[in-house]
């Protein structure tokens, strides 16, 4: 057994190869060859560099791991076993199996210092640019000369596959522009991927590329030389642009046969090579799961280390306290994630007859009035501040100061510098989702973004690790249906939101009017989790001066006695709904109108409360809604009609688009008396249905869950 440091070094370095392998073997499934070739340079960062508290995961001032390569999960588990994590061997030997804390790919929540959901490449990547943001805004808040309170460094170990992925260019083309000092990204450069080399289809210059993006960039020719990862990791961490080491790593290493190979990516090594590997290794038994005492040893240094290191920044804290007592208490209640008293107070409110204003406007002046007083709400656009109305004013732009560390005159806000709160994503929808999602995983700060719905596409996968991780990001998203107009079909979400209602986890709403709108913004700043709404291009009458948008759906316009049918409607619909309940009463039909905003939310209500909105005994109902039909069968039932597009949009007027394809009040009026079975009176109406947007439910179910 090792007696000098260098030996024990080598043995740690073998421990987390070894262990890694020997997991992925018992569970006859993972990724073994990324752990072994990237073994040494994990053991320098966590041994010597990262600063972190096993006993106490979530203390704030630690760095930020972030293991982008996903699938490589083992060797994030293996690191966070060794050095004290809540995460015992028996955890390690039920790797990938059925309630495990160490699933095939890092979650997020299920295991003790795992900061992001990871394992869709390039993901992991983009949430350390947004944790970056996060850190660079709350220390230019708070920190104070002599009182650098939030100080630490976001790292993260990428591989080929992340460096592929378009999110990537993205994240790093805005993390360079930023001048996001604090990532420090450690490259798994080892040529292979899962298909085969990588010169089948990724032979660029990728030093020059992020040369070209502003960042630092340095290569480690022996990704096994611990000396060589930790005099580039110290360079980094002195440079004040982001960092990219590019560290050439073999995978599988040790592994006799299956070294450098692709065949070692995806599958376990098999009983015998990890037999030769082991023996190669110098390894001294053939027994899974071996750990060596003196490496267990030195990986739990980390313990007293973490301790005494997160003392070192709560005495930094008490001074700080002291010295700055407001400043201090405001930090806490953000790190503490506590909305202030009153948050709320500001948010707008219209009559019904004040003129018709669109719910993107509307959203504009809540979120303006919320930041005011919740003053870590920090977020941005697609470039499209103008559009979605969500330039916070007067609060400034998140830029970098110039050269000389001055804070330069901005477009929005006022002032550039990090303590602005006007984040200017830039064209990059994918990368702003990603983002959005690091900073609230970060913590301290309450982050949104901002784009047209129909570019949810190209935020989907964020938005669904959001979901997954149960972060508090809002997603904001205007422009949301064929109402937008003139841009056409393009720019005209269709398929949308069915496809977002189908993530478990996030609460869509789409609110009728300003008043709901401001609602929404009520719920979704506490709500615990990912919000995503979605507001109009056009202006909407006003039609709510009660809303109950926490409760998903309730009662808007009602009549005496038992409805005779129910107009369901969501957004911009919902006029429609109401206008038509006026125009029924001239056929003596009773109907009920229920706004409903959010699925999600009313689905979580209790079956009281579903059942008085939404009677079971009432049949007859017409849902509408300018979007995909899919799904509206929930609530229409087995003899109620759904008014939606089974079709994409037009270019021309919003409003003549929307008569166009039967968005009317006639369209719904006539639907809702041929529900009745009065088709003479419904042709009287609109002696024309048009196929298209009138559908009958195929899949009926009653309407509630």
């Amino acid at each position: 057994m090792p007696t000098d440091s260098k030996k024990l070094d080598e043995l740690c370095i073998n421990t987390i190869r070894i262990l890694s392998a020997d997991a992925v073997q018992n569970a006859n499934s993972g990724h073994p060859g990324m752990p072994m070739g990237a073994a040494a340079m994990a053991y320098t960062l966590w041994s010597r560099y990262l600063k972190h508290n096993p006993a106490d995961p979530q203390w704030f001032d630690r760095d930020r791991f972030v293991l982008s390569a996903g699938h490589g999960s083992m060797l994030l588990y293996s690191l966070l076993h060794l050095t004290g994590y809540d995460l015992p061997l028996s955890e390690i030997k039920r790797f990938r199996q059925l309630g495990s804390k160490t699933p095939g790919h890092p979650e997020r929540g299920l295991t003790p210092g795992v900061e992001v959901s990871t394992g869709p490449l390039g993901q992991g990547f983009s949430n350390g640019v947004g944790m970056a943001i996060a850190h660079n805004f709350l220390a230019a808040r708070f920190n104070r000369p002599g009182h650098d309170i939030i100080d630490h460094y976001i790292y993260s170990i990428c591989g080929d596959g992340d460096l592929m992925e378009g999110i990537t260019q993205e994240a790093a083309s805005l993390a360079g522009h930023l001048k996001l000092g604090k990532l420090i990204y450690l490259y798994d450069h080892n040529y292979i991927s899962l298909a085969g080399q990588t010169s089948l289809c990724f032979t660029e210059d990728v030093q020059k590329r992020f040369d070209a993006y502003e960042w630092h960039t340095r290569t480690v020719e022996d990704g096994n030389s611990i000396e060589e990862v930790a005099a580039a990791i110290e360079e980094a961490q002195k440079d004040p642009r982001p960092s990219l080491i590019l560290v050439r790593t073999h995978i599988g290493y040790g592994s006799p046969h299956k070294h450098d190979s692709y065949t070692v990516h995806g599958s376990p090594l098999g009983e015998e090579e990890l037999a030769e590997t082991k023996k190669a290794l110098g390894w001294p038994t053939t027994d899974k799961f071996f750990i060596p005492e003196e490496a267990l040893a030195k990986f739990r240094e980390a313990l007293p280390k973490g301790a005494s290191t997160q003392a070192a920044w709560k005495a930094k804290m008490d001074a700080y306290r002291a010295a700055f007592p407001a400043e201090y208490a405001e930090l806490e209640s953000m790190i503490a994630g506590r909305l202030p008293d009153g948050w709320d107070a500001d948010l707008p409110k219209w009559k019904l007859t004040d003129k018709a204003i669109a719910t993107r406007v509307a959203g504009g002046q809540a979120i303006n009035a919320v930041a005011k007083r919740v003053t870590n709400l920090i977020g941005g656009s697609a470039d499209l501040n103008p559009s979605t109305e969500t330039a916070l004013k007067g609060l400034g732009d998140f830029q970098p100061p110039d050269t000389n560390g001055q804070n330069v005159q901005g477009a929005v806000g006022g002032v550039w510098s990090y303590a602005g709160r006007n984040v200017a994503f830039g064209v990059r929808e994918h990368a702003m989702g990603a983002a959005v999602n690091g900073m609230a995983a970060h913590g301290g700060v309450h982050p949104f973004s901002a784009t047209f719905l129909v570019f949810s596409d190209y935020m989907k996968p964020s938005i669904r690790l959001g979901a997954l991780s149960d972060l508090k990001s809002i997603y904001i998203f205007t422009h949301d249906s064929i109402g937008v107009g003139e841009d056409g079909p393009t720019h005209e979400p269709v398929e949308q939101l069915a496809g977002l209602r189908a993530i478990p986890g996030l609460i869509v709403i789409r609110p009728a009017d300003p008043n709901e709108t401001s609602e929404a913004y009520r719920f979704a700043i506490p709500h615990d989790g990912p919000v995503l709404l979605a507001l109009t291009r056009q202006n909407v009458p006003h039609v709510s001066e009660n809303p109950q948008v926490a409760k998903g759906a309730y009662i808007l316009r009602d009549t005496e006695g038992t409805p005779d049918v129910i107009l369901i409607g969501t957004g911009s619909e919902v006029g429609l709904c109401v206008s038509a309940h006026d125009k029924l009463k001239a056929y003596g039909v009773k109907a009920r109108v229920v706004s409903m905003p959010s699925w999600e939310l009313f689905g979580m209500q209790d079956a009281a409360y579903r059942e008085q909105v939404l009677p079971k005994a009432i049949r007859k109902r017409v849902c509408v809604e300018a979007e995909s039909p899919f799904g509206w069968e929930r609530w229409a039932g087995d003899e109620g009609a759904i008014i939606g597009l089974n079709r994409y949009g037009l270019s021309a007027p919003g409003a003549e688009v929307m008569k166009y394809l039967g968005f009317t009040v006639e369209r719904v009026t006539a639907t809702a008396l041929r529900v009745l079975g009065r088709e003479k009176e419904a042709a009287e109406v609109e002696p024309v249905q048009g196929g298209e947007t009138a559908v009958k439910p195929t899949s009926p179910e009653e309407g509630h869950s």
